[in-house]
């Protein structure tokens, strides 16, 4: 991480775009292009800056100019104009938005988990060396990724990690409190690691249980074998036992054929949509189903194998999407887009997320990793520049989007 100041925003009415950055300033700082040679199946890297280049001071923002054309679909409308909140994050991963408005935000690299908002930064104390995270080692796209807040948090302050150790990716279970992470105790071991499709998602469902996404390690077998804990969607207690209403006797999958997904949530009907990584084709919006079968390696985009899969309800192109987080408010899917560099926006339907997509911030803050809900109703969004892109002033950063 970084030392820099974080920009306290603008205060204003929830909903209503305000701050001291516009769209146009942020397209006027963004930068063009993108470099290939990612391993098949990924986003495609460029160099990243060395590890730990301190990023140049911020320049002051130049005045609102009128968009170019081809940029006002990205700038107005529903999102608003983005926000900083934090910037100078080192490879930030996941993002849990805590009770006091603040939220935990994982450094995949680092092995540290820091929690920022508005005018606040602070390093997180955990067990390890130099108050990392214990036992995570980073590698290609493993590290410290996922992060999830039990649902009864403010009881009994348990907050879980997804890591990327020696032998394994694992989820930990810690206790939280007074900026400190402590009594680590593994539950859920085992799920394949490599330096790409590590999945890492965590997200607690309405139903109180543990969804861990999980890549397919660059097995692609795995993906279809019942007996690894690669690509799937699993589902856990907080103590890690496995539900008895789980899809398949003494196992925590809840579903099987993913490549790498890393996008979970849920609309108010209580569908759990994920969004997944392609290969070389087609990204993946998917809405889950208990025992279903998504068909990775022998399907990726449309199609359900002549019956035998349950097909995604969107598809993207891997150059406008490579989809990482997602969160879902109560009328869309908002998807954060890598190689797309974009926001994508999903209506949701009494049917489910099955309207035309639109795109917003295209450009504008580069590759996007994570994407919640904020305290405020805005979308809070971390960039991920500092890995496979190119850093500007201030990456990586967490900004505010406000829906409007």
């Amino acid at each position: 991480m970084r030392a820099t100041t974080p920009r306290r925003p603008a205060r204003r009415p929830a909903g209503r775009a305000a701050g001291p950055r516009t769209a146009a300033a942020l397209l006027a700082l963004a930068l063009t292009g993108a470099c290939s040679g990612a391993p098949a199946g990924e986003e495609p890297a460029a160099s990243p800056a060395p590890a730990g280049t301190p990023a140049p001071a911020a320049p002051p923002a130049p005045a609102p100019a009128p968009l170019p054309p081809d940029a006002v679909a990205a700038a107005v409308g529903n999102p608003g104009d983005p926000v900083d909140l934090t910037t100078g994050l080192d490879v930030p991963w996941g993002m849990a938005v805590l009770p006091d408005g603040t939220a935990l935000i994982t450094l995949r690299d680092e092995a540290r988990v820091v929690r920022t908002g508005p005018g606040t930064l602070t390093r997180v104390a955990a067990t390890g060396e130099g108050g990392t995270v214990a036992d995570v080692v980073p590698g290609g796209e493993g590290g410290l990724l996922g992060v999830a807040v039990s649902p009864s948090f403010a009881e009994d302050g348990q907050v879980f990690l997804y890591l990327t150790a020696r032998d394994d990716n694992r989820v930990v279970r810690y206790t939280y409190a007074a900026d400190r992470l402590s009594d680590p105790r593994p539950v859920l071991t085992g799920i394949p690691k490599n330096t790409t499709h590590n999945g890492g998602r965590l997200a607690f469902g309405p139903d109180g249980m543990l969804y861990v996404g999980t890549g397919d390690a660059q097995d692609r077998s795995a993906a279809q074998d019942p007996r690894s804990l690669g690509g799937k969607v699993l589902r856990i207690t907080p103590d890690g036992a496995v539900p008895p209403d789980n899809p398949f006797a003494g196992s925590p999958t809840w579903s099987l054929g993913h490549r790498n997904p890393q996008g979970l949530g849920w609309d108010s009907a209580g569908r759990l949509i994920a969004a997944e990584f392609g290969q070389d084709r087609f990204d993946e919006l998917n809405v889950i189903r208990p025992g279903g079968n998504y068909g990775w390696p022998e399907v990726e985009g449309p199609g359900d194998g002549g019956g035998r899969f349950v097909a995604p309800v969107q598809t993207w192109t891997t150059d406008v999407a490579s989809p990482s987080g997602l969160t879902v408010t109560p009328d869309a899917v908002y998807l954060a887009a890598l190689r797309g560099e974009r926001l994508w926006r999903v209506p949701l339907n009494p049917e489910g997320p099955t309207g035309t997509p639109d795109e917003y911030l295209t450009g504008a803050l580069g590759r996007l990793r994570t994407v919640e809900v904020g305290p405020d109703g805005s979308l809070w969004v971390l960039t991920s520049n500092t890995f496979r892109g190119e850093p500007r002033a201030g990456d990586d950063r967490l900004v505010s989007v406000p829906l409007r």
